[in-house]
């Protein structure tokens, strides 16, 4: 199966910028238009649309809202959102403007009715975020590195029934260094029944072969940021890559 490649849009006081390993002093400006910059990606031919709410990721509450309905509207192609979905009304408000997937951060993981509750309620709809560093899950934007093991929490997230985990190694996101496809490989291979995505790092077409060249039968995509918008690369290329 090919891997879907997802071009990233993410939202920063209503703009399209990219942040260096999820920093927030360092952040570049790409368009100062999230909807078009959606529709441009459909059209270089992006099939799967990444969205993240980066102030409501800082917030813990969405907003950007009202903008990701417009994006959502504005495309013919799916779009999954993540950024600050830590209530059951947060992620209903949000599927309602049409996103096809809403994205939850390891923090929904330390309570652990809810997130099952979650799973039931909204099924495939619903995707965790695991972010790691050296194997190891961090937390608090970033900040703080667990002394949980990546592989060891997207095995319980399996256990309850997550259909997706998207996998970003922090330390390469936003960098353009490469993906760590060894870390992915032991990913996929932990949840064999759930399908993983995986960002961070990926910079030419390059890295979407070495993804392909893992077989893993669950690995169902990777995201694309900087890359895309430093323009290193392309969606076709990258989509021909695999």
């Amino acid at each position: 199966m090919a891997l879907t490649i997802l071009p990233a849009i993410d939202l920063k006081d209503g703009e399209c910028v990219r942040l260096q390993q999820g920093r927030a002093d360092a952040v570049t400006v790409y368009g100062a238009d999230p909807v078009e910059m959606a529709r441009h990606w459909q059209a270089e031919g992006g099939d799967y649309l990444h969205v993240v709410d980066l102030d409501g990721a800082f917030a813990g509450v969405p907003k950007h809202t009202a903008i990701i309905r417009r994006i959502v509207q504005a495309v013919d192609i799916p779009v999954e959102v993540g950024g600050g979905l830590r209530t059951t009304a947060a992620l209903d408000e949000l599927l309602a403007t049409g996103a096809d997937r809403v994205i939850v951060g390891t923090r929904a993981c330390d309570e652990p009715a809810v997130l099952q509750d979650w799973v039931q309620r909204f099924g495939s709809r619903l995707a965790v975020g695991i972010d790691a560093r050296d194997g190891h899950v961090q937390t608090k934007g970033w900040t703080e590195t667990s002394t949980t093991r990546a592989v060891d929490l997207a095995a319980q997230m399996q256990a309850w029934g997550v259909a997706t985990i998207i996998y970003t190694d922090t330390a390469r996101d936003g960098m353009l260094h490469g993906v760590n496809a060894a870390a992915l490989k032991e990913m996929c291979a932990a949840v064999t029944q759930t399908q993983v995505i995986a960002s961070g790092g990926v910079s030419s077409v390059t890295d979407i072969r070495d993804l392909a060249a893992l077989q893993q039968p669950n690995l169902a995509g990777a995201i694309v940021g900087k890359a895309l918008y430093e323009k290193q690369v392309t969606i076709s290329a990258l989509k021909e890559a695999t």
